[in-house]
């Protein structure tokens, strides 16, 4: 399957790939467009567009489009970890909830670093994708703990 994004992906655009491939869709084509052409790139080549005005998958509730995938996803129910994954996204992601968790900021400063040392964006996925690897084992041997 194909998803479609916002070009140059930090956070938000770099965590929903990194869930897809993962949980979702292992062979998953992640393609990126400027944001006033991914409803129309998508359409053309039958892509599912995520994090973008007018996606499918996008902030909606308050919640940041990794948090709306994990719902829609029904992944977080028997998942501790990704829960615990999912608030530290939401922190990065929407500034105004940046202290809702302690490793938001952090990993907000690396998806803002990563746009300036990395100038393709497929490379930047790939690269970004340890991160969150990362995370993820972080937060299994943390389990929910400062569960909110």
């Amino acid at each position: 399957m194909r998803w479609m994004t916002r070009e140059r992906p930090k956070t938000d655009r770099i965590a929903c790939p990194w869930l897809i491939r993962r949980f979702i869709d292992p062979d998953a084509e992640i393609l990126f467009a400027p944001p006033s052409e991914i409803l129309a790139r998508a359409t053309e080549v039958g892509a599912r567009t995520f994090d973008a005005p007018g996606a499918e998958f996008t902030h909606r509730d308050r919640r940041c489009s990794f948090e709306v995938m994990v719902d829609d996803f029904d992944l977080g129910r028997d998942d501790p970890a990704l829960r615990r994954l999912a608030r530290i996204v939401h922190a990065a992601d929407i500034a105004a909830d940046r202290t809702s968790d302690p490793l938001g900021a952090g990993l907000e400063a690396i998806g803002s670093g990563g746009l300036d040392v990395e100038a393709d964006d497929q490379r930047l996925l790939e690269r970004g994708a340890f991160v969150y690897d990362a995370l993820y084992a972080w937060c299994r041997q943390h389990g929910d703990e400062d569960e909110r």
